[in-house]
């Protein structure tokens, strides 16, 4: 199985709580390799209020969260059952398991803050291959040659007619191969 993300309900105002419970929990019952992000979706905005200019964090969606994980009955019955969360979207109850979000969505919504889907640290490094999923290249594979992290941009070797060659991609249009 590999980790997806999943859309967790949570009571509106407590996301930060929820995130850091959540967490806990997971490290506490041993669920760190099922387990992986919790993300509570933020943006920065600046807002003049008399001439001042102020900056603000706001959630982008007030009472859910983001959950990167593998989705085990282990594992969903510990994020069920964290105090302070309703349940997941798009379950449909009745014992039936969540859906995972697609990539593009998720990319979204991290791309707005900030973050990668793909942990870059662990998942990327020289000389890793992985998978175009997006733009001219897609259905392609490739070698990391080097990553430019401030500008979400990543060269690949990619073998074009029998040859290789270089060639840029944002991170947004990859996944592990």
């Amino acid at each position: 199985m590999e980790k997806q993300w999943f859309v967790v309900n949570t009571y509106s105002g407590h996301e930060n709580k929820v995130k850091e419970k959540l967490e806990m929990r997971a490290e506490s019952m041993g669920m760190q390799d099922y387990i992986y992000r919790v993300v509570v979706p933020e943006q920065e905005e600046v807002e003049v209020k008399d001439g001042v200019t102020k900056k603000k964090i706001k959630k982008m969606f007030p009472g859910y969260i983001l959950v990167e994980m593998i989705m085990t009955d282990e594992a969903w019955y510990v994020v069920r059952n964290t105090p302070g969360v309703t349940g997941f979207i798009g379950s449909s109850g009745k014992g039936a398991k969540p859906t995972p979000l697609q990539p593009y969505e998720v990319d979204k919504v991290l791309g707005n803050m900030g973050i990668s889907r793909m942990d870059i640290e662990e998942d990327l490094k020289e000389g890793s291959k992985v998978k175009i999923i997006a733009g001219p290249f897609q259905g392609m594979f490739g070698t990391v040659d080097s990553i430019d992290l401030p500008n979400q941009k990543i060269l690949l070797l990619v073998d074009l007619f029998g040859q290789e060659t270089s060639v840029e991609v944002e991170l947004s249009q990859i996944e592990n191969a």
